[in-house]
């Protein structure tokens, strides 16, 4: 489901253009001011003292800036910024090779950190606590352990499912926050801030549209630029005005809440093929010829958060915004039965 214009998680091919539009500093970096407060205060208290940050996770669905926090955390107390994944680190002598190659400072960056194996993660629990290293060498009746002594450093832990993070990991994170979805107008400053970036002439109610239908998340909002803009370089006049986006945004299929075909396909099955529900995710799944994960997981998350979809005990049901949304006639639950 990657390929989807609106979904939030990173392509291969995006890596290096999402680092040419990352905010470098605090001072530059847009929304989550509640989180970016907080930072600010943890980082000057820190290079106050002259240590090293206390250990941050950052959790909240994909798409939203996490991975640019912590290059800008990184940045703010001058130190390099090493990155891995949990999916990467798949033994213990893997973490102990990018742990021993830390300097005094340095960030460590987490990616899906709740990915990371258990036997890695009990390495991990002294390295963050008492930053150290414990090394069994040889095998047998004559192995032995010896502590190795690490630099001080910041783990910075990302995670879309802080749930499935276990719980002596978590509580090893003196600092936690939560990342949460931006409002429109930080989304329009950041639609502005990337094609200044991209040096695309932009018009702000073209920005406004932008904004709209990028689901309050930054990523999709600078893939959907990206593809407005060649829009308007082949079929306008190579800037972005309202009617420019709004055509090249309904060639796209993102309506004006960001859903793309395939959220109106789910939705639509339901009303259409189990008169609105309530129908279970793996009935709706087979409808589709999809898995039933990626209808939990991919879709639902923004139809639940819009109120298109409720999750009721019986199935999914879809509520009179849906239908409202779709321009179908909603009948009330109470007016059904006599229809039958």
């Amino acid at each position: 489901m990657s390929d989807r214009m609106v979904s939030p998680n990173k392509r291969p091919e995006e890596s290096q253009a999402e680092v040419s539009l990352r905010p470098r500093h605090l001072s530059e970096y847009i929304g989550q001011e509640r989180v970016v407060e907080n930072l600010r205060i943890c980082i000057e208290a820190a290079q106050s003292r002259g240590e090293s940050l206390d250990h941050i996770l950052l959790y909240g669905p994909p798409g939203l800036g996490k991975t640019t926090l912590a290059y800008v955390v990184g940045a703010e107390m001058g130190v390099n910024v090493k990155t891995t994944s949990g999916p990467v680190v798949e033994r213990p002598g893997d973490l102990a090779a990018i742990l021993t190659n830390l300097r005094p400072g340095d960030v460590l960056f987490i990616d899906e950190v709740h990915r990371l194996s258990r036997a890695v993660e009990e390495v991990l629990y002294p390295a963050m606590e008492d930053y150290c290293l414990d090394v069994m060498i040889g095998k047998g009746p004559g192995a032995r352990s010896i502590r190795l002594n690490l630099p001080r450093f910041t783990l910075i832990g990302a995670t879309t499912r802080i749930a499935l993070l276990t719980s002596p990991l978590r509580d090893r994170f003196g600092i936690m926050h939560r990342m949460d979805f931006y409002g429109n107008e930080a989304m329009v400053q950041i639609v502005e801030r990337s094609a200044s970036i991209l040096e695309v002439p932009i018009a702000h109610q073209g920005a406004e549209e932008l904004a709209r239908r990028s689901r309050g998340t930054p990523r999709v909002a600078n893939r959907l630029l990206k593809r407005v803009r060649d829009y308007a370089q082949v079929r306008a006049s190579g800037a972005i005005d309202l009617p420019t986006a709004r055509k090249a945004l309904d060639m796209l299929q993102v309506d004006q809440l960001g859903l793309d075909a395939s959220d109106r396909r789910v939705l639509l099955t339901i009303i259409d093929k189990f008169d609105g529900g309530p129908v279970g995710r793996e009935t709706i799944a087979a409808a589709l010829s999809e898995d039933a994960d990626t209808i939990m997981d991919v879709y639902e998350p923004y139809l639940i958060q819009l109120g298109f979809i409720e999750r009721t005990p019986r199935g999914r049901v879809a509520t009179r915004r849906a239908y409202e949304h779709l321009r179908r006639r909603w009948v009330p639950p109470s007016q059904q039965a006599s229809l039958f």
